[in-house]
């Protein structure tokens, strides 16, 4: 089993900001730690056609995630603003070994891996990346294929330049191609998951295969799905812990050992997440109430044309 910790992270003159008195760790199948809250330069953080308002607008909207304590940060080839994100982490002036970074490898192409590697580390500015994922499995035609990208992300792990390796958007029938041949297995598995998009048993064959898990899109039930089953449930529980929903919802992946990825672009909702994770804990009973009353709806935000509409996609 992957395990939780708390950890201390102070910033370079040994002191933290208030944000980062608490913020839990999972270890993960390598022995490296990976925090499990996350800002993520997804689609919302998307670089548009237009120039240079939108990468000062990703830019700024990054470093003000940093200098708040958001020191894991999940970018991607396809997502076309490493530049920009490498030019936040300049600017913020955290040191590199405090920042966890995640970039992706674009899976729904065939390209060169090394290249697009070495590609992202340069636009990135850095010498390393804490994760590199597969974005999505779409870029091999068969098993063999797969295998064959993985046995690239093994060659690339072996640099030094990932220091962790893993995949996203993938299924069980790609995650067992993958570990059939695999030397190194994959750390973790990136996907859309939140009480309306469970995935049926995909979550325990990670535990089984001591995968972890990463979810996007973790505030889907308190925001994006509404109305729905889940509405009085989580204002319940979120007037019993003096809290929002939203905490609520990020709070349900973490005390299930789930790494949670924020996009929000609001300087005092993302310092709310923060400063609220250590003020309470949901029970077992309740991680497990909402789990039961979220299958009562299904509900899947992204990759909508490539999975097919049931919860156990």
């Amino acid at each position: 089993m992957n395990s939780m910790t708390s950890a201390f992270k102070p910033d370079a003159s040994g002191t933290a900001p208030k944000q980062m008195d608490y913020m839990p760790h999972l270890k993960l199948n390598d022995g490296k730690e990976i925090p499990l809250l996350s800002y993520g330069l997804g689609t919302a953080r998307a670089k548009m056609d237009g120039g240079n308002d939108k990468d000062d607008e990703i830019v700024k909207l990054t470093v003000m995630a940093i200098k708040n304590g958001y020191y894991h940060l999940d970018g991607a080839e396809v997502y076309g603003n490493e530049e920009q994100l490498g030019e936040a982490i300049k600017e913020a002036g955290v040191p590199r070994e405090k920042l966890y970074v995640v970039t992706k490898l674009d899976g729904t192409k065939k390209q060169d891996i090394p290249t697009a590697f070495a590609t992202s580390l340069r636009k990135l500015g850095l010498d390393y990346v804490d994760l590199y994922l597969v974005h999505a499995p779409y870029l091999a035609d068969t098993k063999q294929e797969l295998q064959e990208v993985w046995r690239q992300m093994e060659a690339i792990h072996a640099t030094g330049k990932a220091r962790s390796i893993g995949v996203s958007n993938f299924l069980q029938p790609d995650l067992e191609a993958v570990l059939e041949t695999a030397k190194v297995p994959p750390a973790l598995n990136q996907i859309e998951y939140h009480p309306y998009l469970q995935h049926g048993s995909l979550v325990d064959f990670h535990r089984q295969h001591h995968i972890a898990v990463a979810a996007y899109g973790p505030l889907t039930a308190a925001i994006k799905a509404k109305p729905g089953p889940l509405d009085g449930v989580y204002d319940e529980l979120a007037k019993k812990y003096g809290v929002t929903t939203a905490d609520v919802a990020l709070r349900w992946c973490i005390d299930q050992g789930i790494v949670a990825i924020t996009t929000s672009s609001n300087e005092q909702r993302l310092q709310g997440y923060l400063n609220k994770m250590p003020s309470f804990k949901l029970t077992p009973k309740e991680v497990e109430h909402i789990a039961e009353v979220g299958k009562e709806k299904h509900y899947r935000g992204f990759w909508n044309f490539k999975f097919a509409d049931d919860d156990r996609r």
